[in-house]
């Protein structure tokens, strides 16, 4: 978003706000449409990062479906996007099956195990759901350890190995997933190492998944290279390729908007906001990482520097350290960045905190809309 952007969204949005810019979103799907037209490739969205329902009849308008890690998000994805769902999870209950059986147009299963005990119900569905297979190519691209499937002991996908003496009979397709918020380079190399231990078992399969993790409409991705990539295994075993990026689809397209509740000291000067780390950023706790705030900078660099926390009773509820140009104070706005995706698929009411609201911004008519808010009633039905 652009400065001006978001002054006139702090203008008109509540506090605490998810406001989500149509303009980006638009933009992000151009560059995904290219890469489908130029490779004949098809694109999910994985709903795990950005399940934002709202927009899914925009995102339609270009993206082939979604894949889903539960039955309750293929099935938000079968009544909302009206286009594939693709479903896979680590295990599976016979209960999830049943009804993933029922929604889904491809299954896939994490084990041999898993695989066979559930044969006589997904054979029945011969020729309506593809079933198929997430590989681990055990080859590691990931830089924490808590992201990266290809770690050590890593309990997804199966491994090499465990292929020696299996029947494949009625397995349509395989799946790889093994990158995190990254660009080319690192799925050029994966998929080498996947061909090199699973190629001989692509002959004769329908599809191949490269998965999630793929930063396509990042600035400086080899948009080149993907399309190329896409190609060679279309061509060389005449399969369907399927992508499913999540952040892809939702970078840069949306901020959370707070509000500074009180400002104390201990050892230097805390802000406390109406937003929480732990309840609408957990992945600043959990990843960590450290967000971008509009017109905020490190520590010492500008005159005021502040510790920015939740209100919540979590003592490490903290969401960092920055410095401004101005004094904060009760009432001052907070801005931070790229707050799409992980964010409100991960949100809790611990301590009952307020669940910010749901937006989107038209920059083309400068409306914004207040698509959903929250209330008390909202948090009693989370409990019992």
């Amino acid at each position: 978003m652009t400065g001006i952007e978001i002054d006139k969204i702090l203008r008109l949005a509540p506090s605490p706000a998810y406001v989500v810019d149509l303009g980006r979103l638009r933009h992000n799907l151009a560059i995904l449409d290219q890469v489908q037209q130029r490779s004949g490739a098809k694109i999910l969205l994985a709903m795990k990062a950005f399940s934002m329902w709202s927009v899914f009849p925009l995102i339609g308008e270009t993206l082939h479906g979604v894949c889903a890690s539960s039955p309750w998000e293929a099935q938000l994805g079968r009544e909302e996007f009206k286009g594939e769902v693709h479903s896979f999870a680590a295990a599976f209950k016979e209960s999830d099956v049943v009804e993933l059986l029922g929604i889904s147009n491809h299954l896939v299963f994490n084990s041999f195990n898993q695989l066979e005990r559930f044969r006589p119900l997904w054979e029945k569905e011969a020729g309506r759901v593809s079933i198929g297979l997430r590989v681990n190519p055990e080859h590691s691209e990931g830089h924490t350890e808590i992201y990266d499937p290809c770690a050590a002991n890593s309990r997804l996908g199966i491994p090499r190995a465990e292929f020696e003496g299996r029947a494949l009979n009625g397995v349509e397709g395989l799946h790889f997933h093994t990158l995190c918020e990254q660009l080319f380079e690192p799925l050029e190399r994966t998929a080498k190492v996947f061909e090199e231990k699973f190629g001989a078992f692509l002959p004769g399969m329908k599809w191949l998944n490269f998965g999630g993790g793929h930063h396509i409409t990042r600035e400086g991705y080899d948009l080149d290279g993907l399309v190329e990539l896409i190609k060679y295994f279309k061509d060389k075993y005449d399969l369907e390729i399927y992508l499913e990026p999540g952040e892809a689809v939702a970078i840069g397209t949306g901020i959370l908007v707070g509000e500074v509740l009180d400002v104390v000291n201990n050892g230097m000067d805390i802000a406390i906001l109406d937003l929480s780390a732990t309840c609408h950023m957990p992945d600043i706790l959990e990843m960590p990482y450290r967000p971008d705030i509009t017109n905020g900078f490190n520590p010492g660099e500008k005159v005021h520097t502040y510790r920015l926390a939740g209100a919540s009773c979590l003592a490490g509820d903290v969401i960092g350290d920055w410095s401004f140009e101005q004094p904060l104070q009760p009432g001052s706005r907070i801005v931070f960045e790229d707050m799409s995706h992980y964010t409100m698929v991960k949100t809790t009411t611990f301590n009952g905190i307020q669940h910010p609201h749901i937006c989107t911004f038209e920059p083309d008519t400068e409306e914004l809309k207040i698509v959903r808010s929250f209330d008390y009633h909202d948090f009693k039905g989370k409990l019992s």
